[in-house]
């Protein structure tokens, strides 16, 4: 699924409510929740800190997927082309960066 297609897809489904898309900084409080929960993942596991006893094993793919929501949410209302966006930012980092690291021989 594209960018533009996973940002439809989104407003459908957000069309379906009168509340409609949350407020800017409720979308923002929404993210920080959400790459709170990406980091608990993320030290659970690959830091040292564990899981607590009987704890579930989390779902790193649903983390992202659910700050990739939240990021479509905000860019959906704010009139944001995601597709266009990313493919600018690409170009800022492959001219920019194109000589910052070591490349892979062969």
């Amino acid at each position: 699924m594209s960018l533009a297609e996973s940002q439809q897809r989104v407003d459908r489904w957000i069309a379906q409510f009168e509340q409609g898309y949350f407020h800017p900084m409720t979308n923002l409080a929404r993210l920080a929740e959400e790459v709170g929960e990406l980091a608990r993942e993320i030290n659970h596991s690959f830091g040292e800190k564990t899981k607590k006893p009987g704890e579930p094993p989390g779902d790193l793919g649903m983390e992202i997927a659910d700050i990739l929501f939240v990021l479509i949410c905000i860019a959906n209302r704010e009139g944001i082309d995601l597709q266009q966006a990313f493919d600018r930012m690409m170009t800022k980092v492959e001219t920019r960066d194109a000589t910052r690291w070591t490349r892979k021989s062969g």
